[in-house]
């Protein structure tokens, strides 16, 4: 409960963050959109270089701790954001803010995949409280960055992660499923090689670095413009299409948490991906209101549908005691496909036109699900 409590408040203020740090640099810094745009290039560079070695070094210092030091980082980084006049300065407190994210989120996610028998449902739910967040932060950003102050969702978002970090640290984590310190006598590099060669890690890495680089490089950006491009709506309605499809998702996720997990995800993972991809495929054809509210809502489903799935098979077929390096190599991966998705999806926009992305992105959706079919099932050594 503690790390979902720290979840909530984490994403609380990240997404009250997330829609005026856009204003707020073009009011104090004068910023054009390639300035904007390095934003979040630095934060996902600090959380991609932070990941691995979180990993590492959750078992060893202790993971309250660290969690509690990365939401400092991040509250520290907001502060120092709100005083600073010098852009240079700026993105490197943004990227250092990136670090203490990766701190925070890698570990929630490595107490989460300790869940043993309940691991589904627990990802599941850290992503529901994750999704959820940033869902109410979004909607009260630019209200407060207009009513209060322009520095107002900085210590706002600072104000959150102090409120995260005495969740992590009054309530209780669960403990590792088992002792890590043998693992931690071993060389870095060959606990790193004994998870990559683990069957299925590798795919599953792949999979999820792959749905974030659709979710940023197509969902995030591109389907705002589909919908005003096919379907000739007003700019309100795209706020209202883009909540539905958020709403799909939290559906998806609450869905994904009651099924129960002594189940086989490799097929569930595979048909889950198919679906996904049959919608991004089919959505370029879309034109009516109401079908777009459907597919807006089978979207944000089919992305919350596999989200979890990629990490808790990761859970199920790596051994416990290498659970954190195996949730920083996912996580590093993810942080990479952040990065290449909107350059690759707005390159593809821009030579093959707005249906090329969705249709490249189903199509690499549907390799993935082929690929789940392909692997070999093998006994799992976590329980």
């Amino acid at each position: 409960m503690g790390v979902l409590v720290a979840a909530f408040m984490f994403n609380l203020g990240q997404g009250v963050l997330r829609p005026s740090l856009p204003l707020y640099l073009q009011q104090f810094f004068g910023a054009n959109y390639r300035m904007v745009t390095v934003i979040p290039t630095v934060f996902g560079a600090g959380k991609w270089i932070a990941n691995l070695p979180t990993g590492y070094l959750l078992d060893r210092l202790g993971r309250r701790p660290l969690m509690i030091t990365g939401l400092a980082v991040i509250a520290s980084s907001d502060i120092a954001s709100a005083l600073t006049a010098a852009y240079g300065v700026f993105l490197g407190i943004r990227s250092v803010a990136g670090i203490g994210w990766a701190m925070f989120a890698t570990v929630a996610t490595t107490v989460m995949v300790d869940r043993g028998a309940r691991r589904g449902r627990a990802i599941s739910r850290l992503l529901m409280a994750e999704t959820g967040g940033a869902l109410l932060g979004s909607i009260g950003g630019g209200w407060l960055y207009a009513a209060v102050g322009a520095t107002s969702p900085f210590l706002f978002e600072a104000a959150c992660m102090m409120v995260a970090a005495i969740a992590a640290g009054w309530l209780a984590l669960p403990p590792p499923l088992l002792n890590a310190s043998s693992a931690a006598n071993t060389a870095h590099g060959h606990r790193l090689r004994t998870v990559v060669r683990v069957p299925g890690v590798m795919l599953m890495s792949i999979i999820n670095a792959a749905l974030v680089a659709v979710q940023t490089g197509v969902i995030v950006f591109l389907f705002p413009l589909s919908v005003l491009e096919w379907g000739h709506l007003a700019p309100e309605a795209v706020g209202y299409l883009v909540g539905v499809s958020v709403m799909g998702r939290l559906l998806a996720l609450w869905l994904v948490s009651r099924l129960p997990d002594r189940w086989n995800r490799l097929p569930v993972l595979g048909l889950g991906l198919l679906g996904y991809a049959i919608v991004l495929a089919s959505l370029p054809l879309v034109m009516h209101p109401l079908l777009l509210t459907i597919w807006s809502l089978l979207i944000g489903a089919g992305a919350g549908f596999v989200a979890g799935l990629p990490t808790a098979i990761i859970g199920d077929r790596v051994s416990p005691e290498l659970h954190g390096i195996a949730v920083g190599w996912l996580r590093t991966l993810a942080d990479a496909g952040m990065i290449v998705g909107p350059l690759v999806m707005g390159t593809l926009g821009d030579v093959g036109g707005l249906a090329a992305p969705f249709v490249g992105a189903a199509v690499l959706v549907c390799a993935l699900a082929w690929a789940c079919y392909r692997l070999t099932a093998v006994p799992t050594t976590a329980s």
